[in-house]
């Protein structure tokens, strides 16, 4: 699915900041989408003045987060006509950023980043189904049709924005926020099964299950679910990271 029609997870984006380091949270929210594809290759930022009403923060406030990505190389500068902040399109490819990330953390920590991530998606899981109504439900599931699965770019982003729209429809935004920073930090280890198709079907296959569990209110089935969900992907991580200090190659 596009980044633009996925206005749940671009509101969470875009919501205000709270008072402390507001520089350092333009970057951070700004940083997170576009690790997470919310923000595409080459697409242009609102505008500082927009951005700033958005966040609700003073106009130097965006200026110098977008100086942060701009020194990250997430985001460049176009003067003139038709200027502003566009997403950079990635430089290095996925499997040696991934393979790099894989090298520098231990069994243990990715055990652990997999526990906390299983936590925060359940938590979503289990509130979107109580707090869902008809129509949450059928944004969902129209969101789910839309949603292309069937390429590894794509299982990887729209796996990313299933579990936005859940955090969305959990009604906290304390899960937002803490998925979208387990999401940037975690994510993208956390979906290197996806250049399997099996393991594509089977990732859609239990987001159709979930979403059938958020329509049924069924909280329990939607937290068991996505605990099944996430335990699948975070077991090939694993095998993936074992692979990889036997010095093969993490999508064998």
């Amino acid at each position: 699915m596009e980044a633009h029609n996925r206005p749940g997870a671009r509101e969470a984006i875009f919501a205000q900041l709270i008072d402390a380091g507001r520089t350092e949270q333009v970057t951070a929210r700004l940083t997170d989408a576009i690790i997470l594809g919310v923000l595409a290759p080459d697409e242009r930022l609102p505008s500082e003045s927009d951005l700033a009403r958005r966040f609700g923060v003073a106009l130097i406030t965006v200026r110098e987060g977008l100086a942060g990505l701009r020194d990250a190389g997430l985001v460049e500068t176009r003067r003139g006509r038709g200027g502003g902040s566009f997403v950079m399109k990635a430089d290095a490819p996925h499997s040696t950023l991934v393979q790099a990330r894989l090298h520098g953390l231990a069994q243990v920590d990715l055990s652990d980043m997999a526990v906390h991530f299983a936590t925060i998606v359940e938590g979503c899981a289990q509130r979107a189904a109580l707090h869902a109504s008809e129509p949450d439900s059928d944004r969902l599931d129209l969101w789910l049709r839309g949603a292309d699965f069937a390429t590894v770019a794509g299982a990887r982003t729209n796996a990313g924005g299933f579990y936005l729209e859940l955090a969305v429809l959990s009604q906290s935004a304390r899960l937002v926020r803490d998925l979208i920073r387990l999401q940037a930090e975690f994510g993208p280890l956390l979906l290197l099964g996806m250049t399997d198709a099996r393991a594509r079907r089977s990732l859609l296959a239990s987001s159709q299950a979930i979403a059938g569990a958020v329509r049924a209110n069924d909280a329990a089935a939607a937290r068991q679910f996505a605990t099944e969900q996430v335990r699948s992907l975070a077991e090939w991580l694993l095998n993936a990271k074992a692979r990889v200090e036997r010095g093969g190659a993490w999508d064998a």
